[in-house]
């Protein structure tokens, strides 16, 4: 589906934050109908979310980079389906599912997409899906979740709510062990199912230190990207989710040594020395995809 470095969630009922989204440099924009926005609001929303989508879309066609996904209400829900019948239209790319906790709600909901694709003359299963996990329930059944349907290309932890669901109260979940286990177990579940993964938020938009150590925490637990809720968090996520100077040229020596040793007939080692340690086949596949992620940047 493209890059998901960074997902930034926009409130669908604030037409100033909309407008601005245009201007974003985000991976992934989430015009957001559940949580930001209240009941009494939510048709209206869904009206300014259809807006931005069809003129983003407008802007876009030459050299689309930044895909536009939308946050729906709760699957099941009444919510839902008022959301999907007013925002399923061309130039949406994802619809970020909250809350779920088994894969009869993704393959459920996939069925209505594909009937609304139809409807508005958009090719079959272009619109992706992205389940947020948010509870026990859902974390125990992320990677059957995460296979339940070929339109799936990335899971959502999302800490708050489970957090909630879990009736741990606090805020402070930067000092938490107690939610590792689950924060840990996304990326992993995604991966075997064959996609990516992106971490929750970081609340404190004017603590970058914290965000930062987060970030790296969650980059080493093998996510590929980051929720954030305001732009000023976009170039420490982007830094962080995107191959170092010293990434690169390492992935550089490791394919030049490697290479050598293929084409020299006199070696038959699988492995060679590359500055006093040791490098194989899995060296070579971590550099090739650290210089392809660097390119696709």
């Amino acid at each position: 589906m493209g890059r998901s470095r960074s997902l930034i969630f926009i409130p669908g009922n604030n037409p100033r934050f909309l407008e601005k989204s245009k201007t974003i440099n985000s991976d992934i924009l989430c015009f957001d109908l559940e949580d930001s926005v209240p009941i009494d609001e939510k048709e209206s929303a869904r009206n300014l979310v259809n807006k931005i989508i069809r003129e983003i879309n407008i802007m876009d066609q030459s050299s689309k980079k930044t895909l536009v996904t939308v946050r729906i209400n709760a699957p099941g829900t009444e919510l839902a389906i008022y959301d999907l019948n007013k925002i399923i239209t061309e130039g949406i790319d994802a619809i970020v599912i909250p809350k779920v906790e088994n894969e009869s709600q993704v393959i459920n909901l996939s069925g209505i997409v594909k009937t609304l694709e139809k409807e508005n003359n958009i090719q079959n299963n272009l619109i992706k899906l992205i389940p947020s996990i948010e509870s026990s329930l859902g974390v125990v059944n992320a990677y059957s979740i995460a296979k339940s349907d070929q339109r799936i290309s990335s899971l959502i932890f999302g800490i708050f709510d489970f957090l909630h669901d879990m009736k741990i109260d606090t805020n402070d979940h930067e000092i938490l062990t107690s939610f590792m286990y689950a924060r840990a177990k996304v990326p992993v579940d995604a991966r075997a199912a064959g996609i990516d993964s992106i971490d929750s938020i970081w609340q404190d938009i004017n603590d970058s230190k914290g965000l930062e150590k987060d970030l790296a925490l969650g980059k080493k637990l093998g996510y590929t990207g980051k929720c954030i809720i305001h732009p000023s968090q976009l170039d420490l996520v982007h830094k962080i989710f995107s191959p170092s100077l010293q990434d690169i040229q390492w992935a550089e020596k490791v394919i030049s040594a490697l290479d050598r040793s293929i084409n020299d007939k006199t070696t038959k080692m699988g492995a060679v020395n590359l500055e006093g340690k040791m490098i194989d086949a899995v060296h070579y596949k971590q550099a090739k995809r650290i210089l392809e992620s660097n390119f696709n940047s």
